[in-house]
């Protein structure tokens, strides 16, 4: 045999060698069998952490299937590798996330106990993003199971977002189904109900946790059903950052403008419109999204609706009579959560504003608007405590009243505290463009973190999963209004302490409370 036969059999032997060992390790990991498909995940030995990435919980939701109440996947033979992030749904902003599809309701599954005798409690991780951005592939559900010292497993769910999710009016209520982007959610939360003891996880022990659009989901799910969804899906709630834009009833005029606008821009002006759109190539109705989704300054325009069914009446009205899911309730809020959905370099009235904000408002409800918030400083002050309050921090206060002494609040107050800047402490490879880690300190991180790990384990953020320095965290009630401030010193140390919501805070979530029935939350 010459040299070139021995350096020929040489590479073969290494290639045969390589990919036994690849066969070996794909062998070692375990093989979910759902019914429908057989998925096989990727262990990463190194973290003793089993990921399945994009398993498939519902049919693809397109052609007839588009505003269509979501519907089980069919079956596949052969086993599936979970080794690559699903695509995103189509985004109704600009973005650079890749190969946008219609076909994108899947989930990733982060397991440390695939194989283990003891089913682990189960967070369920929903994104936020306006209901128009955002993907499971942004958040790598293994930082959590990392950070809760591999306690608990977590599911990383996708929900068809923007005119593909969120397109109301009379026309969808009777061809289709209102809040499809919703009924994406809780049909991965009953996909999580039947399977994930496959995983290791625990169905009895599900804590659903979001941040913004995700936290807003969280707060509909709480209501849905008039707080009576069968089976129960979560036992526990987390909410960082709650986001409760205008919820309109699915045919009043705003919703109803905005499908009419639809229609009109794909060419459906037809008596069958909704049919008609169904018929439309799915790039062509992302432009449309595209074009219609800005909404007034730092809103959207497709948001979930009060649909008779899934959601029946405002959440906030909900939330007063106590019809909620759940037994408990973590609720998390930023300082300065208004500060990006405001432009910064506008001279603002704040009568006029807040007209814009709520177009329902009245001469009336925004001098009262003026006369609450002129104490607190500039215009552009006022501006900023007003969305800050009415759609992310005062809404929250109403969640907490639905969940009496059963409930944690905290206060992210890390400078510049700005909504979005805690995600990157629950996910640090999160990548937001011009946002970053604020407070690297890991004590700080730590302590953090384990509030919410804790609460979802234990139903508590004192049992700690790991040793931190949080003092014990009250519960949170209206005759006791105590929360955990997480902030830093001057000189650039962990500060963490008990704080008393403040008064004035509150007399002003009353007045927004008030006049629910004219924001339309």
């Amino acid at each position: 045999m010459n040299l070139a036969s021995l350096k020929t059999l040489h590479t073969s032997l290494f290639f045969l060698v390589a990919l036994r060992a690849v066969h070996s390790a794909h062998a070692s990991t375990p093989i979910v069998d759902l019914g429908y498909a057989q998925y096989q995940g990727v262990f990463d030995a190194a973290l003793n952490i089993t990921s399945f990435l994009g398993i498939r919980y519902a049919a693809a939701p397109t052609g007839n299937l588009r505003w269509r109440v979501p519907s089980p996947p069919s079956t596949v033979s052969g086993v599936q590798l979970m080794d690559t992030n699903p695509p995103p749904c189509y985004q109704g902003l600009l973005s650079a996330a890749p190969a946008q599809t219609e076909d994108c309701l899947f989930l990733s599954v982060y397991s440390p106990a695939i194989t283990a005798m003891k089913l682990l409690p189960t967070i369920v991780w929903i994104h936020g993003g306006g209901y128009v951005i955002g993907s499971a592939s942004d958040y790598n559900g293994a930082e959590l199971v990392q950070e809760s010292n591999r306690e608990v497993v977590v599911v990383v769910i996708q929900y068809r977002l923007g005119v593909f999710g969120f397109l109301a009016g009379q026309q969808v209520k009777d061809g289709g189904v209102l809040n499809a982007g919703l009924l994406d959610q809780d049909f991965a939360l009953r996909w999580v109900n039947k399977n994930i003891r496959k995983f290791g996880g625990d169905p009895d022990k599900v804590t659903i946790w979001g941040e913004s659009a995700g936290a807003g989901s969280v707060l509909q799910h709480v209501v849905a059903h008039d707080g009576k969804t069968e089976p129960q899906l979560f036992r526990a709630a987390i909410t960082s950052s709650t986001l409760l834009p205008s919820q309109y009833m699915y045919n009043d005029r705003i919703p109803q403008t905005r499908f009419n606008n639809v229609a009109t821009e794909a060419g459906c002006t037809a008596a069958d419109a909704l049919e008609c759109l169904r018929g439309v190539d799915a790039a062509a109705l992302q432009e449309i999204n595209l074009n219609l989704t800005p909404g007034f300054q730092g809103t959207v325009t497709f948001v979930p609706v009060i649909d008779q069914s899934f959601i029946t009446q405002s959440p906030t009205e909900l939330l007063a009579q106590g019809s909620v899911n759940g037994v408990i309730l973590l609720s998390m809020t930023n300082t300065n959560e208004g500060v990006l959905f405001v432009n910064q370099s506008v001279e603002y009235d704040a009568a006029q504003y807040v007209h814009q904000l709520f177009p329902l408002f009245g001469a009336q409800e925004s001098a009262a608007v003026v006369s609450i918030y002129e104490p607190l400083g500039s215009p552009l002050d006022q501006v900023n405590a007003i969305m800050k309050e009415s759609i992310f921090v005062c809404p929250t206060y109403r969640l907490l009243e639905a969940f009496p002494n059963a409930s944690y609040k905290g206060e992210y107050a890390v400078p510049p505290a700005l909504h979005g800047d805690d995600v990157f402490y629950y996910f640090p490879s999160f990548v937001q463009p011009g946002s970053m880690l604020q407070f690297n300190n890991t004590i700080f991180r730590t302590a953090f973190d384990q509030g919410f790990l804790s609460f979802a384990a234990h139903l508590g953020p004192n049992t700690k999963l790991l040793p931190s320095i949080t003092p014990a965290w009250p519960k949170w009630s209206e005759s006791a209004p105590q929360e955990m401030v997480f902030n830093r010193t001057e000189g650039g140390a962990p500060w963490i302490s008990t704080a008393l919501t403040s008064e004035a805070l509150l007399e002003r979530c009353e007045f927004w409370k008030s006049v629910r029935s004219l924001t339309a939350q």
